[in-house]
Order: C-alpha cells, then sequence, then structure tokens
C-alpha cells in the first residue's frame, strides 16, 4: 500500500473510532449507578462536606489557643530624648513573643460548643446525603414514568393520525358530519399537546439529573426495573416518634441546641477570672538613648570617703516570662452579650422541639397517604384494565360491523386517559414512599442496597 493510501486510511479509522459511539444508542443507566454518582458529584454534598470541614478547623482554632502562639520581628525606630514604646513595645532590634491561655473558663466552654458544632455538620452531612438520595431517586423515577408515556403517546399518536384521516375521507363523503372531523382533529391535538408536555418534562429530569451526576444529559436513560419495590411501611403508633429521634435532621437541631446552651455558658464564665502564658524576649538598641537613662547612682567609698558612684547597668539581652492574671469587676457589655448567648440558646431549644415534632407529623402523615395511594392505585389499575378491555370489545365490534370508528376512537382516549392516572398514582405513591423511608431512615439502604 502507498504512503498516501496509508495516510487515508489512518485517517478514516480515527474518524470511525471517534463517530462510533455517538451512533450507538445510549445504555439504560441503572438506579444504584445515579444514586451514586449523585452523591459523588452533587454540588450540595461538596457544600456540605465544606461546611463539615470549617466546623473542623473552628474547633482547632480554639483548642489551639492553649498552645503558646509565637511571634517575632522588631521595633526600629528614631529616640529623641526618652525612648518612648511603639505600639506597646520598648524600640529593639529583634524581639521574641510567646503567649497562650492557662486558665480560661470561658475559653473551655467555646471549645465545648466547637466540638459539639462538628457533630451537628457531621449529622447535617447525612442528613443532606439523604436529601440528595431522594432528589435522584425520584427524578429517575419521574424521568421513567415520562419516558414510557412518551412511548405510549408515539404508539397512540399514528392511530389517531390515521383516525383523523378515516374521518376527514367520511366527512368528504357525507357520511360523516363536520363535527365529528372536528372532534377527530381535537384528539390527535390533545395527543400531540402531551407529546410536548411528555418531552418537556424528559429534557427538563435529564439536565436535573445530569446536573446532578454529571453524565450527559443524552446519555441518561432509565431502567424502570432497576428501581427496588420499597419495604412494606411500618404502621406502628410508636414509628412517628422513631422516625424523630432517628432523623439526622433532628438530632442536627438538638445539638446546634446543645452548643448554643454551651456559648451562653462560656459568655457568662467571661466574667469569671483568667490567667495566660506570657513571655517576651528583647534585643535592645544602642542608639535609642537607652544608655543615658538607665545608668542608675549607688553608694561607694573614694578615699574613705562615701559618694554616689555612678555605675552603666544597660544591657541589650531583656527576658521576661511570667503570667497575666485578670478580674474583671464591671462590664456591663459582656453581661448584655451573656443575655443574648442566654435569649440564643433558647431559641435553639424551641427550634429543635418544632423540628421533632414538625418530623413526627410528617412521618404520619406519609403513613396514612401511602395506605390512601395504595388504595388509589388499586382503583386505577381496574379503570385501566377495564378501559384495555372495553378496547378490545370494540375491536370486536368493529369487526363483526356493530360499532364505527368514533366508538373506536373513544375507546382508545379513554385507555389512554387511564393510563395517564394510573402512571400519576404510582408515581405519587413512589414520592410518599421514598419521603417514608427518609424519615424511618431506610432510603439510603433502599438505594443503595447497603
Amino acid at each position: 500500500m502507498k504512503p498516501a493510501s496509508r495516510g487515508v486510511l489512518t485517517l478514516f479509522c480515527t474518524v470511525a473510532i471517534f463517530l462510533l459511539p455517538a451512533s450507538l444508542p445510549a445504555e439504560p443507566v441503572p438506579l444504584r449507578r445515579v444514586v451514586e454518582l449523585a452523591l459523588s458529584h452533587a454540588t450540595s454534598a461538596g457544600i456540605a462536606a465544606a461546611d463539615e470541614q470549617r466546623a473542623a478547623a473552628g474547633y482547632r482554632e480554639l483548642r489551639d489557643s492553649y498552645i503558646p502562639q509565637l511571634s517575632t520581628g522588631a521595633g526600629l525606630g528614631y529616640s529623641h530624648g526618652f525612648p518612648l514604646s511603639l505600639e506597646g513595645s520598648a524600640p529593639s532590634l529583634f524581639t521574641v513573643n510567646a503567649q497562650s491561655a492557662l486558665l480560661n473558663p470561658s475559653l473551655r466552654q467555646f471549645l465545648k460548643a466547637a466540638k459539639v458544632d462538628t457533630t451537628v455538620a457531621s449529622l447535617k452531612t447525612k442528613d443532606q446525603r439523604n436529601q440528595i438520595i431522594q432528589d435522584a431517586a425520584l427524578s429517575y423515577a419521574e424521568l421513567a414514568k415520562w419516558e414510557q408515556r412518551l412511548a405510549k403517546l408515539q404508539d397512540t399518536q399514528a392511530e389517531t393520525n390515521k383516525m383523523e384521516a378515516a374521518v376527514a375521507e367520511r366527512v368528504k363523503e357525507g357520511v360523516d358530519s363536520e363535527v365529528e372531523g372536528t372532534k377527530a382533529r381535537l384528539s390527535a391535538a390533545r395527543v400531540r399537546l402531551r407529546i410536548a408536555e411528555a418531552q418537556g418534562a424528559t429534557d427538563v429530569l435529564r439536565e436535573h439529573l445530569s446536573k446532578l451526576t454529571g453524565l450527559p444529559a443524552s446519555s441518561i436513560q432509565t431502567d424502570p426495573d432497576s428501581i427496588p419495590a420499597p419495604p412494606t411501611p411500618t404502621t406502628t403508633d410508636d414509628a412517628p416518634k422513631a422516625a424523630a429521634d432517628s432523623s439526622p435532621g433532628v438530632q442536627a437541631a438538638v445539638e446546634h441546641a446543645r452548643a448554643q446552651y454551651l456559648r451562653a455558658q462560656g459568655e457568662h464564665k467571661a466574667l469569671w477570672p483568667s490567667v495566660d502564658f506570657a513571655a517576651q524576649y528583647a534585643l535592645l538598641s544602642k542608639f535609642n538613648n537607652f544608655e543615658n537613662y538607665y545608668i542608675p547612682s549607688k553608694p561607694c567609698i573614694v578615699g574613705g570617703v562615701s559618694v554616689l558612684c555612678v555605675t552603666n547597668t544597660f544591657q541589650q539581652n531583656n527576658a521576661t516570662v511570667g503570667v497575666s492574671i485578670r478580674f474583671p469587676l464591671f462590664n456591663s457589655q459582656q453581661r448584655a452579650r451573656a443575655q443574648t448567648a442566654d435569649a440564643d440558646a433558647l431559641k435553639a431549644t424551641k427550634q429543635a422541639e418544632a423540628a421533632k415534632n414538625q418530623v413526627s407529623e410528617e412521618t404520619l402523615r406519609l403513613q396514612r397517604s401511602v395506605a390512601q395511594l395504595q388504595a388509589a392505585r388499586d382503583v386505577a389499575e381496574l379503570e385501566a384494565e377495564i378501559a384495555q378491555k372495553n378496547l378490545t370489545a370494540v375491536q370486536t365490534k368493529i369487526d363483526a360491523g356493530t360499532a364505527n370508528l368514533h366508538d373506536l376512537d373513544d375507546a382508545r382516549s379513554q385507555v389512554s386517559e387511564r393510563y395517564i392516572v394510573l402512571q400519576d398514582v404510582t408515581f405519587e405513591l413512589q414520592r410518599a414512599e421514598l419521603g417514608l423511608l427518609r424519615s424511618t431512615g431506610d432510603l439510603e439502604k433502599w438505594a443503595l442496597g447497603k
């Protein structure tokens, strides 16, 4: 083969390799895979992880207050007369400062509150994880509903178009009236409207799942068989209370109230005495007039006579190590701050009670909704079955010549309506079941099989 021919063949194979996957139909993505991708890719999961890291860093920040903080620098400057301080320190060539907390009741309470905050952040992450799973599962189930409906409507559209053409021909021949022709066009228009609705909902849900999972929207196709059947819901009277006690959201609210109470204690203990460690080293200069002022006199004997002698005691290296003790005597601002913290703690406690009551009531409501929607689904299934049998009977009559096209059109419309009602009721049942699974803490086990 000539070099030019080999180059053309290589180029053709390369293009074919890149274009072949695009021409293949998208493979269905199971629900479990969608949930796993959502948990690792969703922006809300990243936000929750960042909040958890922030809480842990805040705890370490307060804990490290007991570790001496070291700083070094210099305070260079010109002195005229007595060397005054620069920002609270004497002018120096080199300084080292160290400071840490030793005995601080207020800091101790704030440290406990920060530790509880890390628990709150962890519980919120768990609650956000359940929210992501619920969102992904509901979007997946709804997309499966619309995909099935769209396929059904496309088949119905072909039959409706044939019916419209047949009725139009009968109108031309004078067999049917203009009203019957309008009814046939109306049926076809209704089908087109529903197809547009289903297509729009499908595109929106695929885009949402794409943002949630990171998959291309065009490659997302559902597999209804991958949606596991939910477990039998608990109907005991203590289920709402158990769900409220085990809810990560409620637990986070309770722990947040505890943290606010600890902060209030810390604000009150800010009025207590505290002890800090402090140390400083300074290398003083010889050009800031220190030698002119730190030359004290002392008695000495000169020729048998006691006189005052001048002795130069200035030294460049100086160090101080000790503790700083503070006794707050009067601080009205701190007392007001402590009262504000008490109010915040009381508010957080009431919010935790409200969250617990809300979860308990929501669990009870979902229990009753599941039972009601199961009954509604049974009714919808029977109505859809009757409509299908009626269509079969009408088709038999058409073959026997005892029914007309309008009877067939009405029967098909009835089947389509009952099918849509059954789909909607089934999806609402799925929504209530997923909400109940989240309330009882079984959602992740249902979605991921863990």
